[in-house]
């Protein structure tokens, strides 16, 4: 009977392993099957399994791919839109020609979710202990969603009128529309998650008490402006970035006059002066003081913005406002990336002010919890399972000392949803080790199809500014199916049959779909044949006194 080696072991060997022969009776060396975390996988912040739900969307199992993409990111639809996908800037097709279109892929599984009606099916079964999530952004919501999932009862308290976060009031209408928002909020109410709005939590532990809640999960967003003091005259309309699209998405927004300046580098910024423009601002511009390299805004939320006309005045500071003038100092980068003033100075004439210079969390709800502490840049100090200094309150997302973003805080709301699981059972939660990712160099491509990526199409930059409706469209099935099937499956079988092809003594033993292979090491010379056959990286090779 052959012996089947395709358990992860440890595959680490001597460093000149490969410059040893002897095949036949004295082996050297033979292959094992050995799968390795892909770069994508390993790169997702809200720890999706990409590869293997890529997989699934090339066979068109579409709802089967969705069910795995869930059970790891509940928001789907949305994360395909507004994630800045770093699995593709680690997506090793880049040394080839594009990286897979997986936010793409990913929107495209999302949007069938939401047209086909498809639903998660609950396996917990009830625990018995209820959980309070205090914000009802995508931290709170990621949270509640694998708590409920793991068969807690879940109830969310959200201090304002509608559910999202910064997702609904930081995040703009033609990147993220409305319906799609609510149609993946209402999948996690459907799976019994309880949503309170306009229920601000006042003394978190009244609230536990009172509720006969067992833990709290804490996902307050950022919400508040930083501010800037600015020497001024007879300064005109000055308002913060967060407030003014939270305005415009209340249909409440104010009239900003015919130039607006939007003073910060990042993507609010961005989506500020965008929206300016759409609300009828006939110049909209964008005052910041590094260069377009040193910029926090993602290079592309800058390109878009000025395909819509944004004029984007680098190197530049304000130093005083005097009524709709504007006085700005040319600014250079000096060696260490940092701007450094040059005395000179230059007038601009604006109407309004919008300041997009970063947010901070609210912690006034966290002075009535005893046991908690915060940071020196006022976020909470959490231990590794995310609980703070007061047992049973666990926090995440923009709370916490992390880049912000939707994903990011996503990864949180899982990640905590999984510590809490297991303190309420009286366990420790850890993740299994993780296993080594595999470069571009690993593999044994002997394919190099030309597969250019599918791009999505996009509204006109001319035509964009007359409306909210999305800019980017999302991908065709006959598209999607295609991307998909552009993933090399890096560090993962997918039973191509090159190392059965290519072994010469037949050693390779073919297992049957989905089940793989196994190796007949009676026969086996250790040849390396079939490692070098293998285009993902699935196999290593090993002493051969390693395999027993």
């Amino acid at each position: 009977m052959p012996n089947n080696h395709n358990s992860n072991r440890d595959i680490t060997s001597p460093p000149d392993l490969k410059h040893k022969s002897g095949t036949g009776p004295v082996r050297m060396q033979q292959p094992i099957y050995s799968d390795s975390i892909p770069p994508c996988n390993f790169a997702c912040p809200a720890g999706e399994n990409i590869q293997g739900w890529l997989s699934l969307a090339q066979e068109k199992r579409y709802e089967e791919a969705w069910q795995l993409l869930v059970s790891d990111n509940p928001l789907p639809a949305v994360h395909g839109r507004v994630c800045y996908h770093p699995c593709e800037s680690s997506c090793n097709r880049v040394h080839v020609d594009d990286a897979v279109s997986i936010h793409a892929v990913e929107r495209f599984l999302g949007d069938q979710a939401v047209e086909h009606g498809w639903k998660v099916s609950l396996e917990a079964e009830a625990s018995g202990k209820r959980i309070l999530v205090v914000g009802a952004g995508p931290s709170g919501l990621s949270a509640a969603w694998h708590l409920a999932l793991l068969g807690h009862e879940v109830e969310i308290h959200e201090a304002g009128p509608m559910v999202g976060g910064m997702m609904r009031f930081g995040i703009p209408a033609y990147r993220l529309p409305r319906g799609i928002l609510d149609a993946e909020v209402k999948k996690i109410e459907d799976i019994g998650v309880t949503i309170k709005l306009s229920a601000k939590v006042e003394s978190v532990p009244e609230t536990k008490e009172s509720g006969n809640f067992d833990a709290v999960f804490m996902a307050v967003g950022a919400h508040l402006a930083k501010k800037v003091d600015i020497p001024a005259r007879d300064a005109g309309k000055i308002l913060d970035a967060v407030s003014y699209l939270a305005a415009v998405e209340a249909g409440e927004a104010p009239k900003l006059g015919r130039r607006v300046a939007i003073y910060g580098g990042g993507n609010t910024a961005m989506d500020a002066a965008r929206t300016a423009k759409r609300m009828g601002a006939e110049e909209a511009m964008i005052i910041y003081r590094r260069d377009r390299e040193h910029m926090p805004a993602h290079d592309f939320e800058a390109q878009e913005a000025e395909q819509e006309g944004i004029k984007i005045n680098w190197l530049r500071t304000i130093r005083q406002i005097d009524s709709t003038d504007f006085e700005v100092e040319v600014m250079e980068i000096d060696e260490n990336g940092r701007p450094q003033p040059t005395g000179v100075f230059e007038t601009l004439e604006v109407d309004s002010l919008v300041l997009a210079l970063g947010q901070d969390v609210d912690t006034s709800i966290l002075e009535s919890i005893p046991g908690v502490e915060l940071s020196s840049d006022g976020v909470v100090d959490v231990q590794p399972n995310m609980m703070t200094g007061a047992t049973g309150i666990f926090a995440g997302g923009d709370m916490v000392p992390s880049e912000r973003t939707v994903t990011i805080a996503t990864g949180h709301g899982k990640k905590a949803a999984h510590h809490i699981d297991a303190w309420l059972r009286g366990d420790t939660y850890a993740k299994e080790n993780p296993q080594p990712s595999v470069d571009f160099a690993a593999l044994h491509l002997w394919f190099h199809a030309d597969a250019q990526q599918r791009q999505q199409s996009e509204v006109a930059p001319s035509e964009r500014n007359r409306d909210f409706r999305e800019v980017t469209a999302g991908l065709s099935e006959e598209e999607a199916n295609f991307e998909a099937s552009r993933c090399y499956s890096c560090g993962n079988c997918f039973e191509c049959d090159g190392c059965f092809g290519a072994c010469p003594e037949d050693a390779i033993i073919k297992l049957g779909k989905g089940l793989r292979y196994e190796i007949n090491y009676d026969l086996c010379t250790g040849c390396e044949a079939c490692y070098l056959q293998c285009p993902c990286h699935a196999m290593e090779m090993v002493d051969s006194g390693s395999i027993g």
